[in-house]
Formats: C-alpha cells, sequence, structure tokens
C-alpha cells in the first residue's frame, strides 16, 4: 500500500486533506506541529500526529499542506530524509513557480490546485450549493501539473489530487506556468480584483441612497445572466443598452495595457509577494 506523509495535517488545508483521506487506499501518517493542530486531529478525526522523521521513513509521497511561505523552508528541512523517487505534492504553483523546492532531480514534483466549484453548477444539495470552496460536498474541477519526475507518475499523482479535491468532475493537465497564470494571474489578480471594484460599486450606490440589499439582489442576478451570456452558458445577447454601456464603460474602469498582468515579470513579481 502507498504510504503518504502529510505535513500540516492539522491546519487549516491539511485538516481538509486528512478528512478526504478517510477511507482512501493510502496509508497516512500525519505530521502536525502545532498543538493546537495536534489537538484537532485527535479530537475531530481520531488521529493521532507523528513526528516527520517517522512519517518520512519510507514514505512514497510527501504532501506539503502548509502555508506558501513556509513551503522553501520546510521541503529544505526534509531534503535528506527523502528517498530518491518519493514524490512530494505541493497544493500551489507559487511556491514551485519561485524555485523553492530543493535542487532534487531524483525526486517527483506534483503541483495540483482546485477551481472550486463553479458558479454555474448542477448542484441540489443545499450542503453543496453552500460549499463555496469544495472539497467536502460541491463538486468542483481541478489543475495539476508534473513539474518534474517519470511521465507514469502523472497518473500517480492525479489519483491523489483527485481524494485532496473529492468529488472532482474534470481534471485539466497543465504546466507550473500555466498553473501560475491561472492563480494569482487569472483568479486572483483579475478575478479577485474586479469582484472587490463591483463590491465598492455596490457600497457607491448604497452611498448614494439605493437600499444595501435592494443592490445586492439587483447585482447579483444580473451577475447570473450577464455571466451566463458572456461565458456561453446559454444563448443569448446583450441588449443595444447594454453593449453601449460596455463600450464606454471599459475604458473608465480598465487601462489599456492592463492585460500586461499576464506577462511573465509580472506573474514573476506577485509570486515573490506571496513567497
Amino acid at each position: 500500500m502507498t504510504t503518504i506523509a502529510l505535513l500540516g495535517a492539522g491546519g487549516k488545508m491539511g485538516y481538509r486533506l486528512s478528512t478526504n483521506f478517510r477511507g482512501s487506499p493510502y496509508t497516512v501518517r500525519h505530521v502536525e506541529v502545532s498543538e493546537a493542530g495536534r489537538e484537532r486531529l485527535k479530537t475531530g478525526l481520531g488521529f493521532d500526529a507523528v513526528s516527520a522523521d517517522a512519517a518520512l521513513d519510507g514514505a512514497d509521497i510527501v504532501i506539503l499542506a502548509v502555508p506558501d511561505t513556509h513551503i522553501g523552508k520546510v521541503a529544505a528541512d526534509i531534503e535528506s530524509k527523502l528517498a530518491p523517487g518519493t514524490m512530494v505534492i505541493v497544493l500551489d504553483a507559487a511556491a514551485p513557480f519561485a524555485g523553492h523546492l530543493p535542487n532534487r532531480p531524483d525526486l517527483t514534483y506534483f503541483v495540483t490546485h482546485p477551481c472550486h466549484p463553479p458558479i454555474f453548477n448542477d448542484e441540489t444539495d443545499m450542503a453543496a450549493k453552500k460549499d463555496y470552496f469544495g472539497g467536502v460536498k460541491a463538486k468542483q474541477h481541478m489543475v495539476s501539473a508534473l513539474m518534474q519526475g517519470p511521465e507514469a507518475d502523472y497518473a500517480k499523482g492525479e489519483a491523489v489530487a483527485k481524494i485532496i479535491w473529492a468529488p472532482v468532475m474534470r481534471s485539466h493537465r497543465v504546466t507550473v506556468e500555466q498553473m501560475a497564470l491561472l492563480e494569482p494571474g487569472l483568479s486572483e489578480t483579475v478575478c479577485a480584483s474586479l469582484l472587490v471594484v463591483m463590491k465598492e460599486a455596490v457600497d457607491e450606490v448604497v452611498a448614494r441612497g439605493v437600499d444595501q440589499q435592494a443592490a445586492l439582489d439587483f447585482l447579483l442576478g444580473h451577475m447570473n445572466v450577464l455571466g451566463a451570456v458572456i461565458f456561453g452558458e446559454t444563448k443569448g445577447v446583450f441588449s443595444d443598452a447594454c453593449n453601449k454601456a460596455i463600450e464606454f464603460g471599459k475604458p473608465v474602469l480598465m487601462r489599456d495595457d492592463w492585460k500586461r498582468v499576464f506577462e511573465p515579470e509580472e506573474i514573476a513579481a506577485s509570486i515573490r509577494r506571496i513567497t
């Protein structure tokens, strides 16, 4: 049976993984340095945390469920304890993209990240509809990259990732560089920033006299129908008035060179700021 050493098993992300690995075909050894995390593992899931040395001894796969800012240090600390052929799984592209993993050509590096449950979905169970992050009840897609290692290891890593992010619908294979374009580029620099602007727009119309609930209901409903048309979820066209508003509104809101956020140097700078 494949043995997994799960580092950070009692943390915010690690606890989710510890939960999802219950009943899986893997032997999981849980590593957690904080007393609160160890207690959470014990009381919440019935797992006893072990030392890193005990977990890494003979482990086939090591999962780094730790913050991006800690991955480089943790990876450096455990490098000497990893046998050739060990797979190291990282849950975000930032640290691998920034070169924070050890220079060990004899290790496999597999990077995976969830797409999170899509806005347009077929969930009917209320618990799934309320699972906005995913990995509990709601179905979601995922992206993965084999950064280095034998080609056969991609399927091995993908099988583990499908348990990490379960329940999974589509599994997309990308490169680490493409994953960095998706996050922080697409999802955070662009999407999150524009969503913050939309929330500020709600605040502005409220300040100008519109009832807050009315503003939220109006915007969220329009986000649904406008998004469905823009992203091809339904057939439809915008009114002439809407198209005219877009034509004149976009130049006011967006710089002409806004797409430079996807240039390699901009992506690299963004990742340096978070790692």
